[in-house]
């Protein structure tokens, strides 16, 4: 019977070998989930024989990784903010990167009502709603498949009480005043797909990732009707793509919005325009 080790090591070879990124990390972590013991107990227990169920739990793993299927959706969840959330194939997977969004919102006054179009997951909504007990969240979704999974994250958060999840399309139908608005649209640009990640194109929902065009067409929509949702004073927050930041801040002051400003994710892009209500 082989030992962890073992299989760990061979693991990382096979993905090595299938050109997978961070090839020892990931094999890692898919062994880790598929033993089921905290991160103490499996760094002493690596010497240890893997039973046969936990050896095929981890070589159907491995497999799935080797086609390029992402971690999270392997494992089927990703942390996000300190907190664990449900990812399938339905959801984005929540990138560290949209993290910068949730520092700017907190770096602003407490809020009564949120709306998050473009909900996904829920971890923007869910976490702000975690952060900030005493506010009231809707969020919105085209996708039934991933309104689903943003409620089971709901419930798994204890949030589900102060959270209005619907179906929709961006804010047709909701009233405001809200007294932040946040969304990470779809906004990488039709010719930018194929060039992107096998984790990404072929494993994430295309609707999530791209809305076709230029990238900005989200954007246009958000601007629009950002004015009408905010209450006075009130904040938006609108994660954008590299290079984009400059375009969807000149949206947002066209819109009438005021202290509009670029917030930079930790590779120093912008990664999240902000916009108030007058």
């Amino acid at each position: 019977m082989s030992t962890r080790a073992d299989l760990l090591r061979a693991a990382a070879a096979r993905l090595d070998a299938a050109g997978v990124p961070g090839a020892a990390g990931d094999a890692r972590a898919l062994l880790r989930w598929a033993s089921g013991l905290s991160a103490a107990g499996f760094s002493v227990g690596l010497s240890d024989p893997a039973a046969p169920e936990e050896a095929a739990r981890f070589e159907a793993a491995v497999s799935a990784r080797e086609a390029r299927r992402p971690v999270s959706q392997i494992i089927g969840k990703r942390e996000f903010w300190g907190r664990d959330f449900i990812v399938t194939e339905d959801v984005l997977d929540p990138r560290p990167e949209t993290e910068t969004l949730i520092d700017a919102a907190l770096q602003g006054p407490a809020p009564k009502r949120i709306l998050d179009l473009g909900l996904g997951s829920g971890c923007i909504l869910l976490t702000l709603l975690a952060e900030w007990p005493g506010a009231m969240g809707v969020g919105v979704d085209a996708s039934a498949a991933a309104l689903d999974i943003a409620r089971r994250n709901a419930a798994a958060l204890g949030l589900e009480a102060r959270a209005d999840l619907r179906l929709g399309d961006w804010a047709t139908g909701i009233d405001g005043p809200f007294d932040l608005v946040v969304s990470n649209p779809p906004y990488i640009a039709e010719d930018e797909m194929p060039g992107l990640s096998p984790e990404v194109r072929d494993w994430e929902p295309r609707m999530a990732l791209t809305p076709g065009g230029d990238g900005l067409s989200p954007y246009r929509i958000l601007g629009a009707e950002a004015p009408r949702l905010l209450a006075p004073g009130g904040r938006v927050l609108l994660e954008c793509g590299a290079g984009q930041a400059e375009a969807v801040a000149g949206m947002l002051a066209e819109a009438g919005l005021g202290g509009v400003r670029v917030h930079r994710d930790m590779d120093g892009r912008g990664r999240c325009v902000e916009g108030r209500a007058p």
